[in-house]
């Protein structure tokens, strides 16, 4: 366009530009009409290794995820492949830009999203950050402070994108790192939303104008302080300069990052999607920035469900469990701020490669949606050109959800489970009783002295900052007594309003603000407490009132008087009794907690909606109180998309239902008026034994071996070569209808142990896929005669598969960078691995009533 403006008049310029706009706006129309993709479907973070990819691999990659049954993807530029150099296509360069445009394109054709990562690799950063712009630290020489360069370059960073992190606290290096992005405005269908991932910027606790910022922010000279800041002896004194310093980063991440990322986006027709955790800031003000806050779900967590496996090797340690406590942060803030979407990165690390089974996905997916999240993003695919045989191009910390996976055909089964539940989490909106003041003071008081006194918010080792705090066991304990919460920050108990007795955040209404018991907190936030107790809002301080001011320049006496004043507003309690004293402002209580159940409320025009998940091993059935006072209610079972009704008895305070969920399983409880009540039977089990018919059917390598089992071992004791095998297995089996089976009505097929995946058919008719524990299949009565016959195909992992395969093959793992790692970041082989057991393994039983 440039090169064509030189060449014209004056004259025609203007006109050339009027037409310009007309194009721009155009596109920008599109870009809109693009922004409404399929959001309860997942979605799945897409690794461009080397930015090696041409049209036809991204339109057969994109018709496969659609096909699959994904709402969008996420593209993520990283390091290379060797081998492919001559394919690199260098960041924000022409060749990319066109790839990213024709990606969008077929995207908006096939009813995809696609976001993109503000940049490539993480954090923030690349060549165009010169060392003005840089991530910083400080430095004492003495008691001088000073500046200087952290030297961090962008991890993981793709061709075109290697460079040193920006700092994240300075305005002017963040409107600098923009520029380059302008580009995309030439892209027709402009992706969904900007990205920006979890926090990593290690060691940056500084920024050019930092003294100056502070001094602003807080009344005093940092250079006057510099022995408190770092001396671990400088007692009280050090600890509220200590406070004041990262509440000043903790600022300066909001103000000079996160509102320009976000403002920048919003003006140029981009939604964001932030991870804030990690970093030093207040998480809830840094999510609810964001049109999409994310959490993650990193590694296993040990949830106690018969027959559930984690990988031993995953060191939790190192890397801590998934916590749904932190992953409420995101869910709390846009509830708050009325989002209506909360993604996650889901998978990360759940176990070794080659080792992930869908049955230890499906508790880490429940597990988020029962704390707020309703767009799962899997973490993830790696584009991979068709010449590439198995096991494709992997990115190093990912379970692999790709074409080349052996969880990839089954992928229309789980995500057509998690749009089920998807479209059901993202209707409405939360239906939480409690607002829980988050002490972001008390955290910062408890950093050590020292040259970089700084917490970071993690979502890997959440026990030394949330799990452990007077603020986690609050949180815990209402967790655990079945009520339900959103976390409030000093920042956003500002917006609160009060209406009818209550707390209001936009259109979400609160019964009580609870304060843990706090020893610091701002004079400001005090007076707002106050200022809601006047206007009728109940506030219950639990044990105490806070002790101290935050901020070494705030005036205790001011303070004093006005928590003394406070304390006697007409809607303040103080209280040890926390629980009983709730049930005063008429918070309500929900039964599952009591039995192990996990669960999430929402509410929709049609009344109230719970998910429950069974996480433990503490129930299979029984009567759950409930606080919805409904006289009928039914289940919904998203993994067989089919409701049944659920027996009730209303009470006074709710109702009690009867529910019936074996660990592992989920569903929703929904109120339902005039729903026909079912007669409560207890089931009955009979043993499916006999001669199975057992046969290996297609995979690698390729075997042909049959036998007859009258047991059912895994099949790696079968053969020598059955310990390498990937791929699928036939096992056959007459059975009869026993007599006691003649009245029932229901029949559920339980497999007992499967290894990992199980297609079923009785008489010839498929009954499902059975593929998460406790690998349980309904069977029409209609279809069962005196003589029956059962087929089972069972899908095995492919890790067995690699064993051999990464002794024969080794030039597989050719990718820059940190290459492929194991799940203990030590280079990966497969060739020493014990083989892992394969196959169905019982026991077989009908249940019936």
């Amino acid at each position: 366009m440039l090169k064509i403006l030189n060449r014209l008049t004056a004259s025609n310029v203007k006109s050339i530009l009027i037409c310009a706009l007309i194009c721009i706006a155009g596109i920008l129309n599109n870009a809109h009409a693009q922004n409404t993709p399929n959001t309860t479907r997942p979605w799945t973070y897409w690794w461009w290794m080397g930015n090696a990819v041409d049209s036809v691999n991204i339109q057969r990659q994109l018709l496969q995820f659609s096909e699959a049954g994904f709402g969008g993807v996420h593209i993520i530029p990283i390091y290379g492949v060797k081998g492919y150099e001559s394919r690199f296509k260098s960041f924000l360069s022409d060749d990319w830009l066109n790839m990213l445009n024709y990606t969008t394109g077929q995207a908006q054709q096939l009813g995809l999203g696609v976001d993109l990562t503000m940049g490539t690799g993480w954090p923030f950063g690349g060549k165009h950050v010169t060392p003005r712009y840089a991530a910083k630290k400080f430095v004492l020489n003495g008691s001088v402070i000073s500046s200087v360069a952290t030297g961090q370059q962008v991890k993981r960073a793709a061709p075109g994108g290697e460079g040193l992190v920006v700092d994240y606290y300075d305005s002017a290096a963040v409107v600098n790192y923009f520029k380059p992005f302008e580009v995309l405005t030439s892209v027709e269908y402009q992706v969904r939303a900007l990205y920006h991932d979890s926090f990593e910027a290690y060691g940056a606790n500084w920024s050019a104008d930092f003294l100056a910022q502070f001094k602003q922010r807080r009344g005093y000279a940092l250079e006057e302080q510099t022995t408190a800041l770092t001396d671990s002896l400088s007692g009280q004194k050090g600890m509220l300069v200590r406070m004041d310093y990262q509440q000043t980063l903790s600022e300066l991440l909001h103000d000079k990052f996160t509102i320009l990322w976000t403002g920048w986006s919003k003006a140029h027709h981009y939604r964001t999607r932030n991870q804030a955790h990690g970093s030093p800031g207040n998480l809830l003000d840094l999510y609810a920035l964001a049109d999409i806050p994310e959490t993650e779900s990193f590694g296993s967590s040990r949830f106690p469900i018969p027959n559930l496996r984690v990988d031993d090797h995953y060191e939790v340690e190192r890397f801590g469990t998934p916590d749904v406590l932190a992953m409420k942060f995101a869910s709390s803030a846009a509830n708050l701020t009325g989002k209506k979407l909360v993604s996650s990165e889901t998978g990360t690390w759940l176990a070794d490669h080659f080792k992930v089974s869908l049955s230890q996905l499906k508790p880490q997916i429940d597990q988020l949606f029962t704390a707020g999240v309703n767009h799962i993003f899997y973490h993830g695919t790696t584009y991979t050109p068709e010449e590439e045989g198995f096991p494709g191009w992997l990115f190093y910390a990912s379970t692999n959800f790709g074409t080349q996976s052996h969880l990839w055909s089954h992928m229309t089964e789980l995500n057509g489970w998690v749009t089920r539940c998807q479209s059901r989490l993202q209707e409405g909106s939360s239906d939480n009783d409690i607002l829980l003041y988050f002490p972001i003071h008390d955290i910062w008081a408890k950093t050590p002295a020292g040259n970089n006194p700084v917490q970071l918010l993690d979502v890997h080792h959440t026990e030394k900052w949330l799990q452990n705090s007077s603020f986690g066991k609050v949180a815990n304990q209402l967790m655990n007594a079945g009520h339900t919460f959103d976390y409030i920050s000093d920042s956003l108990l500002m917006g609160i309003n009060a209406k009818r007795g209550m707390a209001w955040s936009g259109k979400q209404s609160y019964k009580v603000i609870i304060v843990p018991p706090v020893e610091y907190m701002p004079l400001r936030t005090l007076q707002r407490l106050d200022e809601l107790a006047r206007s009728g809002v109940s506030i219950l301080y639990v044990e105490h009132t806070p002790a101290h001011p935050s901020g070494l320049k705030t005036s205790f006496k001011a303070f004093a008087a006005e928590n003394k004043a406070g304390g006697n507003a007409g809607r303040v309690v103080k209280t040890s009794m926390l629980l009983q004293q709730i049930e005063r402002f008429g918070a309500k209580r929900e039964g599952f907690p009591e039995l192990g159940l996990s669960f999430i409320r929402r509410r929709t025009s049609n009344g109230v909606t719970y998910f429950v998940a069974n996480l433990s091993d503490k129930f299979s059935k029984g009567w759950v109180h409930v606080s919805e006072s409904a006289k009928d209610f039914h289940l919904y079972d998203p993994m067989i998309n089919a409701a049944r009704p659920a027996p009730s008895r209303r009470q006074s305070n709710g109702a009690l239902v009867h529910i019936e969920l074996a660990p592992g399983e989920s569903i929703f409880l929904i109120p339902h008026a005039g729903i026909k009540q079912t007669e409560l039977k207890e089931w009955k089990s009979s043993d499916i034994k006999g001669e199975w018919q057992f046969s290996f059917e297609k995979g690698l390598p390729p075997i042909s071996f049959a036998t007859r089992l009258k047991e059912l071992p895994s099949w790696t004791s079968l053969s020598d070569s059955a310990q390498y095998f990937y791929g699928a297995a036939n096992y056959q089996l007459d059975f009869r209808r026993t007599p006691e089976m003649s009245s029932a009505t229901e029949f559920i097929l339980d497999l007992g142990d499967v290894r990992e995946v199980a297609v079923v058919r009785v008489n010839g008719q498929p009954i499902g896929k059975a593929w998460s524990l406790p690998y349980r299949l309904r069977i029409p009565s209609s279809l069962l005669q005196e003589k029956n016959s059962l087929e089972i195909v069972v899908y095995n992992l492919s890790a067995n598969y690699m064993r051999w395969y990464d002794r024969e093959h080794p030039e597989w793992k050719k990718f820059y960078d940190i290459n492929i790692v194991d799940i203990q970041y030590k280079p990966y082989s497969a060739a020493d691995m014990p083989a892992m057991p394969s196959g169905l393994m019982g026991p077989v039983r009908m249940l019936f009533r």
